[in-house]
């Protein structure tokens, strides 16, 4: 069976055909379909993509838990201004007009490709990150020592990818891939760069997500808290809670009012910053929270984050 004559049938049709064949061409399918190598309908492709990471089936034409509702809102809700906030480099000039300069990670350089990057002037340390995607991240604790062509291949590899198709993230569909390089920051007392995540919605934080141990030998560990940082007994699939208490940062309420600045007048937005030495310093901004394909434990709380997002008017 030829791959490409399945797509161009109608939906009804294209879904029935993926049911019925063998497992082994559904794996090739579903990978062509993630990089974008092959035509697929984009609501197919979120429900069929859906399956395969929860369990479940989508329900976007009335969607209650949070994962639904962030899927509906990568289908219905276009709105132009969501592609300037996923690119890491064009998300600078709305921090910078929202809270400031000072809490940007200092930047070392822009560049189109590999090869516009002098190495010779940047310093011992320093992050390199593609801006249109994620994960494409590279960290360079001692240039002498610094693998070049293995970051170099990492690094290409994210700048030929359209991070769209993983999973029908809208915005990052024309994000320009780039590459940026900024200060490398650690927390010199705990050797560690915990980050804070806070959902915001409708501009209000109502929970948040530390992750701390993020350099260990044993990966991250993830904690969830209220607004007020109370810790709550509520986890992501597949990662381990701390079963630590951890004290409130000292800067936690500013840390929130700049959430809740840079998240108004958006339905839902997770907005990320990194502490280190008593300092904060914006991460990113996450309109999906994991794509939208990640259910948290216990079971509970996955409709209770979705009846805290109102769904926007549709912009297709």
């Amino acid at each position: 069976m030829k791959i490409g004559k399945i797509i161009p049938r109608p939906l009804k049709n294209l879904i029935l055909r993926i049911v019925r064949i063998p497992e082994r061409i559904k794996v090739k399918i579903y990978k062509a379909a993630s990089l974008g190598k092959i035509p697929f309908p984009d609501k197919a492709f979120q429900k069929w993509d859906y399956k395969i990471h929860t369990g479940r089936k989508l329900n976007l034409r009335h969607p209650v838990t949070f994962q639904e509702k962030l899927q509906w809102m990568k289908y219905y809700y276009r709105n132009p201004e969501l592609t300037r906030l996923v690119d890491k480099y064009e998300v600078r000039d709305y921090v910078r007009e929202k809270i400031g300069e000072e809490y940007l990670v200092p930047l070392y350089g822009v560049y189109d490709g590999w090869e516009e990057i002098d190495f010779s002037t940047l310093p011992n340390e320093f992050v390199i990150k593609c801006t249109h995607d994620s994960g494409s991240v590279v960290i360079c604790t001692d240039k002498n020592s610094f693998d070049f062509e293995s970051a170099r291949k990492k690094i290409e590899a994210g700048l030929a990818r359209n991070q769209f198709y993983l999973s029908r993230e809208w915005p990052y569909k024309n994000v320009k891939p780039r590459i940026i390089i900024e200060k490398y920051l650690k927390d010199m007392a705990t050797d560690d760069l915990p980050d804070y995540k806070f959902f915001c919605f409708e501009g209000k934080v109502r929970i948040l997500e530390s992750n701390t141990e993020r350099q260990s030998s044993t990966g991250t560990k993830t904690d969830f808290y209220t607004s007020d940082f109370e810790l709550i007994k509520m986890r992501e699939k597949g990662y381990p809670n701390s079963n630590k208490i951890h004290s409130k940062p000292t800067k936690f309420e500013e840390m929130k009012q700049f959430a809740e600045l840079l998240s108004s007048n958006y339905p839902f937005l997770r907005v990320d910053f990194n502490y280190a030495d008593n300092s904060f310093y914006f991460g990113e901004l996450t309109l999906y929270h994991c794509g939208g394909r990640m259910l948290f434990e216990p079971d509970e709380y996955n409709k209770m984050l979705g009846d805290m997002i109102s769904l926007p008017e549709k912009i297709r």
